[in-house]
């Protein structure tokens, strides 16, 4: 199993007109430039992409994306469904075929508002994109695994946290990205994992994401052998915020690839 970070950031805030330039990262270090959070997570040769940001297009040209199976949509926020336009080249390379997109009723509301010409299960015309919206079950088997869901709080609404389960490995990676905390479900379909990727949005307090505190307090408890955090603002300068983790916990950055 590999995870690719496509994006590992947030829409709040830019670092270059900061209230206070100590908030700021260091913009010479790469890894501070961050677009929206996305990720391609491979189970065998099954390709299952999380979220499209704003940014989509350019994070699969950048990461050398070809193929997408499978798309969840964790929510319906702007920085996680605004790129979605841009499957249409990979439904194009299934010859036309829909892709699925699974998400929460909230999600999916979103995707049918927003796409509303994409709804059908072939391309209006070709390079059109098509989607075929399904709720996310909580278990659902795909070539090379199985991928696991759980509802997360995130202000007035839930989004879905995913444990992936590969065939054969046995590898497990927990993606709980944006939500303000853990649920006892969601501790404990990710107890064991191998890797756990956690929302971690700045080291000041946010009514609907974790903090850095927060974050490394829920990884602890956790316990997986590897811990990334990602949605990170500004904030977050990714030499300065590393060095104060403990060890097994990192901050992601756009870009980076881990194989299991």
């Amino acid at each position: 199993m590999e995870i690719i970070f496509l994006g590992t950031g947030t829409s709040q805030g830019v670092p270059m007109i900061a209230h206070d330039p100590g908030d700021a990262c260091d913009l010479t270090d790469r890894r501070n430039w961050r677009t929206r959070s996305s990720a391609h997570i491979l189970m065998g040769k099954t390709a299952v992409q999380v979220d499209a940001a704003p940014e989509f297009r350019l994070q699969c040209l950048w990461n050398d994306v070809r193929r997408v199976d499978h798309f969840i949509l964790t929510h319906g926020h702007a920085d996680h469904i605004m790129g979605m336009d841009d499957l249409r080249r990979f439904i194009d390379l299934r010859d036309g075929e829909a892709l699925p997109v699974y998400g929460t009723e909230e999600g999916l509301e979103r995707v049918r508002a927003i796409y509303p010409y994409a709804i059908r299960t072939r391309p209006e015309f070709k390079g059109y994109p098509a989607f075929v919206p399904e709720v996310m079950p909580s278990a659902l088997a795909v070539d090379g695994g199985r991928i696991r869901s759980t509802l997360l709080p995130h202000g007035r609404i839930e989004v879905l946290g995913l444990v992936f389960e590969e065939n054969g490995s046995g590898r497990r990676l927990a993606y709980y990205t944006d939500c303000r905390e853990l649920t006892e479900e969601a501790y404990r379909l990710a107890d064991g994992a191998d890797l756990l990727v956690l929302d971690a949005l700045r080291p000041h307090p946010h009514p609907t994401h974790m903090t850095v505190d927060e974050a490394v307090a829920t990884a602890k408890k956790v316990g997986a052998r590897r811990t990334f955090f990602t949605h990170m603002t500004f904030m977050v300068d990714h030499e300065r915020a590393n060095r104060a983790l403990p060890e097994g916990m990192a901050f992601a950055y756009d870009g980076l690839r881990v194989r299991l």
